[in-house]
């Protein structure tokens, strides 16, 4: 009823493969196809994951760097759709993804958005102006109080001694 048939690492490992993204084929039906006992799938799928053989194939996106990203676009932009799901498949990923991580490279790479240099010669002339004229609105602000307070000064002293009378 099994197969008898000795695997390589090499074999093994694409085998589990197959029940990683985008395939997800389970380890019933895998064994099945393949006519190999479940419990052997489920060791050398134990094996391949404690030697981290099989993380890179992990489809959550989060464990894609950047970088990581950015070369499979790279690697991707020339190829067809087929090619492109073939890629996918032996990559654990899903088409959909490599497009959307393309657009995001395209996204970034558009001209509407200001260079990051410019952007920080602007803040630093804004910091500066906002700074000064922080400054001027002080030295404006102690001048109209010392005036307000000359204004009520003048009023008391007014108030005390009368009018001031002029020398003729």
């Amino acid at each position: 009823m099994y197969s008898n048939h000795p695997y390589t690492d090499k074999e093994k490992l694409e085998l589990i493969k197959r029940s990683l993204p985008p395939e997800n084929i389970s380890i019933v039906a895998l064994a099945k196809e393949l006519k190999i006992p479940q419990n052997t799938l489920y060791a050398w799928k134990k094996k391949f994951k404690q030697t981290s053989e099989i993380s890179s194939y992990s489809n959550n996106k989060s464990s894609w760097s950047a970088q990581e990203k950015f070369h499979v676009v790279i690697e991707t932009y020339h190829l067809n759709e087929a090619e492109l799901a073939a890629y996918c498949r032996s990559k654990g990923l899903y088409v959909d993804q490599v497009k959307s991580w393309s657009n995001q490279c395209l996204l970034a790479t558009n001209n509407t958005t200001p260079d990051p240099i410019t952007l920080v010669g602007k803040l630093k002339e804004q910091t500066t102006r906002a700074n000064r004229l922080e400054k001027e609105l002080s030295r404006k602000e102690k001048a109209l109080a010392e005036t307000a307070a000359l204004l009520v000064l003048g009023k008391k002293a007014q108030a005390i001694w009368g009018e001031a009378e002029e020398d003729l």
